[in-house]
């Protein structure tokens, strides 16, 4: 009897036709596949956006049409990865800073300080430097400016190189440029460097402030004037003619209370202003982070207001600024 060999069925036309042929035709190969994948009608084509020539990688979004969510296409996978937007936290995101509305240019004041024709007081918040307590390494000096409903007014920055700071520390010379909501410089206080290991009645070893506004154009300066027992300055115009004064307390490092410095009339009786030093308890004790509050009249030149203004960081460096102890071996 002869024996049959079984076959497989026949298949039809079509299914031929879709079956993908192994390359490979060696005894060991594997069964061919069977995709059963039937090719649809081409779809419209879509034109490159403009600018690249061959369209973009998958997981890219167009820059004409951006998309709803970020996408990422791993090296060796098919499917990009999506993140649901908002979810995630963004590192590189600023921190909203709330600031003053921009009043309308002023005639006759200079660019910039149209916010202090709105004020009558302000505040300045100096940012605590951690680095310095720890590293012993003075830092450049920073400064928010704010009102009374703690929008930010003004940005001030020193600009001092490394070896001058932690070289001359305290008494070194320094220039604070102040800085509006735009990034632009309406404002620089420069202080010159000041010897005092001579007399300390010598008016060249009296400390000074230079006040420009716009950079370049000196609209006064601030003076020291030598007292034994207090802080006295005066506030000079572009002249360098006294035109106020300020006076300070007998001990400026008091411990739990305030600090206030007032501006007065050139003959004492009136008082205009005043400059206050805010006791912030251990931050104040430990910490170089002072809180000043500033206070003049609200229909004041606007340049007397911003000597008063710069009067306060000469204070600030001459009585409040601390620096790091160094470790002694």
């Amino acid at each position: 009897m002869e024996s049959v060999i079984p076959t497989a069925p026949e298949q039809p036309a079509d299914e031929k036709d879709n079956q993908i042929k192994s390359p490979d035709r060696r005894p060991d190969a594997p069964p061919d596949y069977n995709s059963h994948f039937v090719p649809g009608p081409p779809g419209p084509a879509v034109p490159a956006p403009a600018g690249y020539a061959g369209g973009l990688p998958m997981g890219y979004n167009s820059p004409q049409q951006p998309g709803t969510f970020f996408s990422y296409q791993p090296a060796g996978g098919a499917h990009p990865i999506q993140y649901q937007p908002g979810k995630y936290h963004m590192s590189n995101q600023p921190v909203s800073v709330t600031w003053m509305p921009g009043p309308p240019p002023i005639p006759n004041c200079p660019p910039g300080l149209e916010y202090l024709t709105q004020l009558d007081t302000i505040h300045v918040l100096q940012h605590f430097e951690p680095l310095e307590m720890i590293t012993s390494f003075e830092t450049n000096n920073g400064y928010d400016i704010k009102n009374n409903l703690d929008q930010m007014v003004y940005i001030v920055n020193e600009d001092t190189d490394d070896f001058t700071r932690n070289a001359y520390r305290t008494l070194r010379p320094f220039v604070l440029r102040v800085t509006d909501c735009m990034g632009r410089e309406i404002m620089t206080m420069q202080r010159p460097f000041r010897c005092t290991c001579c007399c300390f009645c010598c008016p060249s070893t009296r400390q000074e402030l230079e006040v420009q506004c716009p950079p370049g154009v000196t609209i006064g300066f601030v003076a020291e004037h030598w007292n034994l027992c207090r802080a006295v300055y005066s506030i000079q115009n572009e002249k360098k003619e006294n035109v106020m004064r300020v006076r300070g307390p007998c001990s400026t490092y008091g411990c739990g209370s305030d600090s206030v410095f007032e501006v007065k009339s050139l003959d004492g009786v009136s008082n205009i202003g005043s400059i206050i030093r805010k006791w912030n308890g251990l931050l104040s004790a430990m910490g170089d982070a002072d809180q000043f509050e500033i206070h003049f009249p609200l229909d004041m030149d606007v340049k007397m207001k911003a000597m008063i203004f710069g009067a306060c960081f000469l204070i600030d460096f001459m009585y409040f600024e601390r620096s790091p102890r160094r470790s002694s071996r």
